[in-house]
């Protein structure tokens, strides 16, 4: 059985002619291909250090999905049937008490929105007063000779 390859790290008539048609057919390829036949043969380490870095950060995930399982998120039960029974029955008392805490939310929400209405209605009926007030005709008693403005609701063909 033959040991070798015929692609490896090494400057062997495959590798080289790879390494040409790379050239020519998309530049990047060419240099990938000198790239593995000058550091090549560092990649069973580079592959074996790779694949340890991965393997740790996945260990963590799934340290982190057995946790959330464990906690509620999940089905997952201890063994312990008291405790998971008293788990179980707090995990209900604060999805009631967080149901509670989302209806006084909307209902303050409400509340406040109705403040705010309130508030820019009352302002806008001063807005109104005042801009009838420095509207309104004017009108020249000829007996006295004062001017007195028009009230609200008064008829300019009254004169």
């Amino acid at each position: 059985m033959n040991t070798s390859a015929l692609i490896r790290p090494a400057w062997t008539p495959a590798t080289i002619a790879l390494m040409v048609i790379g050239f020519m057919v998309f530049w990047p390829l060419g240099f990938a291909m000198l790239a593995y036949i000058i550091w090549g043969d560092r990649l069973d380490g580079l592959k074996r250090d790779v694949n340890r870095a991965t393997d740790g950060i996945f260990a963590g995930c799934r340290r982190g999905s057995d946790k959330a399982a464990r906690w509620g998120h999940g089905s997952a039960r201890t063994g312990n049937v008291a405790f998971d029974d008293w788990r179980e029955k707090e995990l209900e008392r604060l999805a009631e008490e967080r149901r509670k805490l989302d209806e006084m939310l909307t209902e303050f929400d409400e509340y406040a929105r109705e403040l705010r209405r309130a508030k820019d209605q009352d302002e806008f009926d001063r807005f109104m007063a005042n801009r009838n007030k420095s509207t309104a005709p004017t009108k020249t008693d000829p007996s006295t000779g004062t001017t007195t403005k028009r009230g609200k609701g008064s008829n300019l063909l009254d004169d």
